[in-house]
């Protein structure tokens, strides 16, 4: 049964604020992608994830890869949020010795299944995973979150070439499309466009859905779960910095800790509702 929709909102307005507590107490980490993609990773750990935060290394699970690890923020909170781990953790992120690294490590801690940091190879590392699951006859299916700025990366379309060709349909990869990375606009460093076209070319089922839209994102979902010839890619037209009126659409917020200031404003304008564009 579908999660009722407020259910969906009040996790992820939870999502963003822990974001924006953690990130602001670290003084340092990348808030827009983060706040970006909180709709998305509502949806998916508490809607679309076969998982259970009890069981983190359950074989039968629904894996996740992070390949765009800055935006590490926006898992940790969900993570937190969904059991696997105590929420009064999320302070410790970036501290020395902390399970929360500023790029997520494997084994670290529950619920994370791959370590990020070099932009492109989460994807290759999503694509080996499902690789092996279907050689295993396994039904787990493997989603990867990329950025459109890793898209630069030429690993990237490696791993779409290998993808298509071994038809890893039990693989989804969920692109946040918004359109900026930490010096500037995509289209003023190296445009992607025709994205979607480039994607179906490289033999991949693809679509594109407003990534703060809960009904499309999972509609999205749903048809990449029914799609058995070829591996499905999601972009997903995201805000960075979405809830909070002064990061939203700012590049400079890509990666840019707020102050104590700051800080309190935004948190004012998530719980309050008032900084969230429709």
């Amino acid at each position: 049964m579908p999660t009722p929709i407020d259910t969906l909102v009040a996790k992820a307005q939870a999502i963003r604020e822990s974001i924006i507590t953690m990130v602001a107490t670290a003084k340092s980490g990348h808030p827009g992608g983060a706040l970006g993609m909180a709709d998305i990773f509502t949806l998916l750990y508490f809607e679309t994830l076969r998982h259970d935060p009890q069981k983190p290394n359950w074989p039968e699970r629904d894996r996740l890869l992070l390949s765009n690890g800055h935006i590490c923020p926006v898992l940790y909170a969900t993570l937190a949020e969904a059991g696997y781990f105590p929420k009064d953790e999320v302070l410790t992120l970036r501290r020395l010795n902390t399970r929360l690294q500023g790029h997520p490590h494997l084994g670290s801690l529950p619920g994370v299944e791959n370590t990020s940091g070099p932009l492109g190879q989460g994807f290759s590392q999503a694509c080996g995973l499902a690789y092996g699951l279907q050689m295993d006859g396994r039904d787990s299916r493997v989603f990867c979150i990329t950025s459109d700025g890793e898209h630069e990366e030429g690993q990237v379309w490696e791993a779409y070439l290998f993808a298509a060709k071994y038809k890893l349909s039990n693989l989804t990869v969920l692109i946040d499309r918004n359109h900026i990375q930490i010096d500037g606009r995509n289209e003023d460093i190296m445009p992607l466009e025709p994205l979607a076209e480039k994607l179906q070319a490289f033999g991949w089922h693809v679509l594109e859905v407003d990534g703060h839209n809960f009904g499309e994102i999972r509609q999205a979902l749903r048809t990449a779960t029914e799609e058995t010839a070829h591996p499905t890619v999601i972009i997903c037209q995201t805000i960075p910095g979405k809830g909070v009126s002064f990061m939203e659409n700012k590049y400079e917020w890509h990666g840019k800790a707020p102050n104590s200031e700051e800080a309190t404003e935004a948190l004012r304008q998530l719980q309050s509702g008032s900084g969230y564009a429709a």
